[in-house]
């Protein structure tokens, strides 16, 4: 694949257009599905599908390595969108960066299954992994990135609440904490943001809300209690309207005692990570994800 600077990939990204209100929920996740239809997977992936319970899913191992730590992947894409098809490229690439295996699921979306439809086929999933053979919960992981991220951080609010193992770290990429769509950086860096916009955030946050209050901490995991929480590793780019999310949750977590690691990347745009193999940063990300995994989970 092609290799890019960062302002290459940019003005790749703003040739893209958006879609309008008129483009129906189906047609969105169609054309999410086409344009990552060919990201290609490391050598050496295999991908063997499995029933977690109930929920779609796909575990997903390297030739580099499968005895390291094992992760629950959730997807991005707005709660509406996102499939295996748009993120088995990102957990592949993570499979490899952390030697271990990733679940990578199929959550139900929005509008269809408002939330807290997602999380808890979050949590299914997450008892399901725990239930395999070899599975140790201190060698474990969650991640996400944008909604996908801000299912994590719901997640791991909800394992908490209802006692569930919590894993031995999270690891959030450009996440969506904050449906109230008050953060500053949503106005300041509209014009930087060459993928997400305002419009589509609003649609996305009105469909998985349903009839819950936005500040609900199931909906917008920000303002949840953050206390007793395993280390996180929260990446952002410093292009993405999102910015200010992965701050305030930073902020949050610290407040609240935990551990928390936030890197702002320059340069980047929202979910930067998925272009592993198109630009440098990407691969170098994704190296970093599975080095914090690895050493967080005492492998």
């Amino acid at each position: 694949m092609a290799r890019m600077t960062p302002e290459q990939l940019v003005e790749r990204l703003r040739s893209f257009p958006k879609a309008g209100p008129e483009v129906t929920w189906e047609q969105r996740r169609a054309g999410m599905d086409r344009a990552s239809a060919k990201a290609p997977l490391p050598e050496g992936t295999t991908v063997t599908a499995v029933d977690a319970d109930g929920v779609p899913g796909e575990w997903i191992t390297s030739s580099v390595g499968s005895d390291g730590p094992a992760t629950l992947y959730l997807h991005g894409g707005g709660y509406t969108m996102g499939s295996f098809v748009t993120h088995r490229a990102l957990a592949a690439n993570l499979a490899a960066a952390t030697r271990g295996p990733v679940l990578l699921i199929e959550y139900r979306l929005a509008p269809e299954h408002p939330c807290p439809a997602a999380i808890d086929d979050a949590r299914t999933a997450w008892r399901y992994l725990l239930a395999q053979p070899g599975i140790d919960v201190a060698r474990t992981a969650i991640g996400g990135d944008s909604a996908g991220g801000g299912l994590t951080a719901a997640t791991l609010l909800a394992l908490r609440a209802h006692g569930d193992p919590l894993p031995g770290c999270a690891v959030l990429l450009s996440p969506w904490v904050d449906m109230t769509l008050e953060a500053a950086s949503l106005q300041t860096l509209a014009d930087a943001d060459p993928m997400v916009d305002q419009l589509t955030l609003s649609m996305s946050a009105d469909a998985y809300a349903g009839s819950l209050d936005r500040r609900d901490p199931a909906v917008s995991p920000l303002f949840g209690d953050w206390a007793a929480m395993p280390p996180m590793l929260v990446q952002v780019g410093e292009l993405e309207v999102l910015l200010d999310d992965a701050r305030a949750l930073a902020e949050r977590v610290t407040a609240a005692g935990g551990s928390v690691t936030l890197e702002e990347w320059a340069g980047m745009v929202h979910v930067w990570q998925s272009f592993c193999g198109m630009i440098e940063d990407a691969d170098r990300a994704v190296t970093r994800l599975g080095e914090f995994i690895r050493s967080s989970t005492g492998t």
